[in-house]
């Protein structure tokens, strides 16, 4: 029996520094366009004009559009972990949830409500369409969760919450009402809606709390 070569490794393509610019150019792009007009709406061509790039270079990085959705579902889920973590890896008292509250709120004012949540947006739109889309979405928001299940857990160590408190439970609580909540003012675009459901949630929240507290839910 003759000798069998294998075929050689294959290299990782190496990208250039303005290689790199010119891919976060095309995620920025695509970032913006997308967050408002939503990933079935928006072309491929739409992205290569809002990022000035040609057509080479556009199919140069992403072999098409499923490949660049893919690619910012994991850019967008960056940001808004990035973003959380800064609100809530510090979290250990319930004046810091309402602080995390306003900032949302506030965020999501300036736009009317319009557009909802941006990993929330595309879940809509991928779930049924993309299964890998789907499951990254799916991990991103885990991730969120725990950022706020880890934060009540905190509260709980400290005696702030009740022992009896479900730091899990009441993040995935927190989280459907801030996604029902965007999806509401997204429709009304009326940011109002966001901040009744988040209110709702964060008042069952303060029900745990071992000592009575005064302060407002917003």
């Amino acid at each position: 029996m003759g000798d069998e070569q294998g075929s050689a490794p294959t290299k990782p393509r190496r990208i250039s520094q303005r290689g790199i610019a010119t891919r976060e150019r095309i995620l920025e792009a695509a970032n913006r366009l997308m967050f408002v007009r939503g990933v079935n709406a928006t072309t491929l061509d739409d992205v290569r004009e809002a990022s000035q790039t040609s057509k080479s270079q556009l199919y140069h990085h992403f072999a098409d559009k499923q490949e660049l959705v893919r690619a910012l579902v994991r850019y967008r889920g960056a940001l808004v972990l990035q973003r959380e973590r800064g609100g809530l890896e510090r979290l250990r008292s319930f004046s810091g949830l309402v602080r995390w509250r306003n900032a949302l709120v506030q965020a999501n004012s300036l736009n009317n409500g319009k557009y909802g949540c941006g990993l929330g947006s595309m879940a809509v739109e991928l779930s049924d369409q993309d299964e890998q889309a789907r499951s990254m979405l799916s991990e991103t928001f885990a991730a969120w969760e725990k950022l706020i299940s880890d934060g009540l857990h905190r509260m709980r160590d400290s005696g702030a919450l009740r022992q009896e408190a479900e730091p899990e439970k009441l993040a995935t609580g927190l989280m459907a009402a801030l996604q029902g909540g965007y999806l509401l003012a997204n429709t009304a675009h009326d940011v109002g809606p966001m901040e009744v459901a988040l209110d709702m949630a964060l008042e069952h929240i303060k029900s745990f709390l071992t000592e009575p507290s005064g302060e407002s839910t917003r």
